[in-house]
């Protein structure tokens, strides 16, 4: 038996076998080859394969989304055996007399400047389509494995950590449990796993070694172990637990369908932070009453390039209309910091937790926001959307964005797009600036949500992603607990409401202090939906007191 002690980040215990997560090396390096015959079969044995998953994925969408939604799909899938590409791929190929690889490649970035050079929107759209199914071919010859688990079961999957790019790609349907050598509490891998509902370990260090891929492990996301082939009395502890867990959500289930209302008649709306549109089925199968935080930088860290208007306004039209009229907070792109995006090309930062990241990219490249804001303002006739900005410090940068909305508005009109003129705009507290001038901001906007990560972050000067930091970076200071009163205070003094949306949000134990602070909305994790529920419709509010933020 071997156990490590890390820590438990996303709560749950689950047996599987270990499967270490592999980087691919996904650089093409150009090789001379002789055999072009041979080169042409491998293409044709890729393309097969890509056809084969383009096909599998058409139809998923097909299910879950509906026709339309499987057209990008079955679009790639002919641009596969596309004759002008297939011939560019073999010109390359007999020309330079390569390897096939540096061929796909090759042919690849020329059809897609070629798209991008033109002057209709439509075929400039279509250079990510060429970029996409470029790639797919290119993973398929290079032995990279989509979704980059190459088990057919369901694993505990062990990393030194992930980016937040590696997650959005992983096949959740193969994954039980993470285990992390690295990595927070505030981790992207962490988040993804309360998403998931699945246990999380992070902190594990080197204790957690490549070896031991392929053993048999218990984890355990309460207490942060991990035991690989425990012994006779570990595992029947394991067990017993094991069969707790299933038994308290079996009871939990009794609390769909129930309100948000504790005892004297408080509501408090429970809504879901989520990544994807693919997270809608969690929000849905856990009863959540709306989205609170739809984190939209997922669909850029997706991507190759650019997500075009029409990608973006069909994932945000799929999460609307998923949640029928529920409320969808849709967060504009929160790239920078942690979550880096190589064809953003933002410059080395020494601090770039505190540099050029969310709202301060979009109003510099004020671009790349027009053609976020008009998907958003077009979604927003299939749903109730809302749109959120993060990192504001200034009321100027709220200004600005009021008017980036204005302008988009104005051209969705004068082309007769249908849109929400009365959309509802929100800001997220996440800086002691917001905190401080908080009065002012809730006079330009509809709502505050609260970040708690970022606002412990910034209030305590100490780093969120750093977990040798441990005990420092404490949600539960009485500066950032009246950090929420302040901001909550100013919100209903000017007549707006106020919610949190970090992590914190889910925190059982800080529920009474919310419920003093008049918090009128917790947007969390799809699985803490139902346990939050529970705890709110047997508290009183009027008995909440605010002690804990008294040092």
């Amino acid at each position: 038996m071997i156990l490590m002690q890390g820590k438990g980040v996303s709560t749950g215990v689950e047996r599987g076998t270990i499967y270490f997560y592999h980087r691919a090396d996904a650089t093409v390096v150009k090789r001379a080859v002789e055999d072009l015959e041979a080169e042409k079969l491998r293409l044709t044995d890729a393309q097969k394969a890509a056809q084969a998953q383009l096909e599998v994925l058409a139809e998923k969408c097909r299910e879950e989304a509906g026709d339309e939604s499987a057209v990008l799909f079955e679009t790639h899938a002919m641009f596969v055996e596309d004759e002008d590409y297939v011939d560019a791929i073999i010109g390359v190929l007999e020309e330079e007399r390569c390897n096939i690889e540096y061929a796909v490649e090759q042919a690849g970035i020329r059809f897609a400047e070629m798209f991008a050079n033109m002057d209709d929107a439509y075929m400039q759209a279509r250079a990510a389509d060429v970029r996409d199914v470029s790639r797919r071919i290119l993973n398929n010859l290079m032995g990279i494995v989509a979704g980059g688990i190459d088990s057919e079961e369901a694993v505990i999957l062990a990393a030194d950590d992930l980016a937040p790019s590696e997650t959005i790609q992983l096949d959740k349907s193969k994954i039980l449990a993470f285990a992390t050598q690295g990595g927070s509490g505030n981790s992207h891998t962490a988040i993804l796993a309360r998403t998931m509902g699945i246990p999380a370990v992070c902190g594990l260090g080197e204790n957690l070694k490549p070896e031991y891929a392929g053993r048999m492990a218990y984890i355990d996301g309460e207490t942060g172990r991990l035991v690989i082939e425990p012994d006779e009395l570990t595992l029947t502890a394991f067990k017993d637990k094991h069969d707790k867990q299933v038994e308290m959500k079996k009871l939990l289930q009794s609390m769909k369908g129930q309100e948000d209302v504790t005892l004297d008649g408080k509501r408090v709306n429970v809504y879901c932070n989520i990544g994807s549109p693919d997270d809608v089925a969690a929000v849905l199968a856990n009863d959540g009453q709306g989205v609170g935080l739809f984190r939209s930088e997922f669909l850029y860290l997706a991507t190759d390039d650019y997500p075009t208007e029409e990608q973006q306004f069909e994932a945000y039209k799929t999460v609307a209309s998923a949640m029928n009229g529920k409320r969808v907070i849709i967060r504009t792109l929160d790239i920078g910091a942690d979550k880096q995006v190589d064809y953003f090309q933002l410059s080395k930062e020494e601090n770039p937790a505190m540099g050029v990241r969310a709202i301060r990219i979009c109003l510099n490249r004020p671009e790349v926001f027009r053609t976020q804001l008009r998907a958003l303002y077009r979604a927003s006739a299939y749903g109730k959307v809302a749109i959120m900005f993060p990192m504001i410090t200034s009321v100027w940068e709220l200004k600005e964005c009021r008017r980036a909305c204005m302008s988009v508005m104005q051209e969705l009109q004068e082309e007769g797009v249908p849109f929400n003129a009365d959309t509802e705009i929100g800001i997220m507290i996440e800086t002691p600036a917001s905190v401080f001038i908080a009065d002012e901001l809730a006079q330009l906007c509809d709502f505050f949500s609260v970040g708690t990560n970022d606002l412990t972050q910034y209030t305590l000067a100490c780093d969120r992603q750093c977990n040798d930091l441990g005990k420092f970076f404490d949600p539960h200071h009485p500066a950032v607990l009246r950090a929420l009163k302040m901001a909550a205070d100013a919100a209903h003094r000017n007549g707006i409401w106020i919610g949190i949306c970090g992590e914190l949000g889910a925190d059982l134990t800080l529920l009474p202090t919310f419920l003093a602070l008049g918090m009128d909305e917790l947007s969390v994790s799809p699985s803490s939906v139902l346990p939050l529920r529970a705890e709110i419709r047997k508290s009183i509010a009027k008995t909440c007191d605010l002690k804990l933020l008294e040092c």
